[in-house]
């Protein structure tokens, strides 16, 4: 049966990222990390996992379960879920139909959107949209493949915490499409204790949330002063492991405000 370990190992040689080399990333001793992968260690640290995962760039999901990751990026609304339920009854006589219409249906679309080009000018103009009208907003999302988002200026910590001020914001626009169709808004941190998948200055893009599962990433505000770490249940996790866990205990005030659901790329 695959193990946590057969998966880890499994991904270093897909990625051909020796011991030293992933002792390096994580910042794990590379002694810790030899007894790790050799089943030495009947319950290795969470934080060690989650560096590990970090450094693989894969989910905790996966080492943990070896459940697949959704590369994807597909979340279905419940019209698309009835769509799909219906069309999975269909014998290949009817879902040949369905095809050849949907084909269709999008072959017009693109034809509508050939026939009414988007000057230049108006593209430009999607921070009036926010102010404008829902459906001139729409037009924009369109027209562009963008959409407007609020982020904030003062940093998250990812390091130290700092205050989410609210009357700091401004809008900016993203990218319209399935991987960021769950971002409500957007923040930029700072510090380097979530190195090293995240960076200072990198902008996190979150959905609102009240709560996160345990080994997500998420957005916290420890009596005023906000934290992107990963949650650990009664803890707050770095994935950099020169940073220590967070007691949520020691807090008198503990808010979930959002799970991270990805990263802008830098340009």
């Amino acid at each position: 049966m695959e193990t946590y370990i057969d998966r880890i190992k499994l991904l270093k040689a897909q990625k051909k990222i020796t011991n030293d080399q992933l002792a390096a990333m994580t910042g794990i001793p590379l002694g810790t990390l030899s007894k790790l992968l050799a089943g030495m260690n009947d319950s290795p640290k969470l934080s060690n996992i989650i560096a590990i995962c970090g450094a693989l760039d894969c989910s905790v999901e996966y080492i943990v379960s070896g459940t697949p990751e959704n590369t994807n990026n597909y979340t279905l609304n419940a019209r698309e879920i009835r769509l799909v339920e219906e069309y999975r009854k269909l014998d290949d006589w009817g879902k040949d139909l369905v095809e050849t219409v949907v084909s269709k249906a999008v072959a017009r679309s693109a034809d509508l959107l050939e026939e009414a080009p988007v000057k230049p000018e108006k593209t430009a103009r999607i921070l009036p949209a926010i102010s404008t009208g829902n459906r001139y907003a729409e037009e924009q999302r369109v027209r562009t493949g963008k959409r407007p988002i609020k982020l904030y200026r003062l940093p998250v910590s990812a390091g130290v915490g700092e205050y989410l001020e609210e009357d700091t914001v401004e809008s900016i626009n993203i990218p319209n499409n399935d991987k960021t169709a769950e971002a409500d808004y957007a923040l930029r941190i700072s510090g380097n204790s979530m190195e090293p998948k995240y960076h200072s200055g990198d902008v996190l893009l979150v959905q609102n949330a009240e709560s996160v599962e345990m080994g997500e990433l998420g957005i916290f505000l420890l009596d005023g002063c906000g934290f992107f770490k990963v949650y650990g249940g009664d803890t707050l996790i770095s994935l950099n492991p020169e940073y220590g866990p967070i007691l949520l205990k020691e807090f008198a005030n503990v808010q979930c405000k959002g799970r991270v659901v990805g990263k802008l790329k830098r340009k």
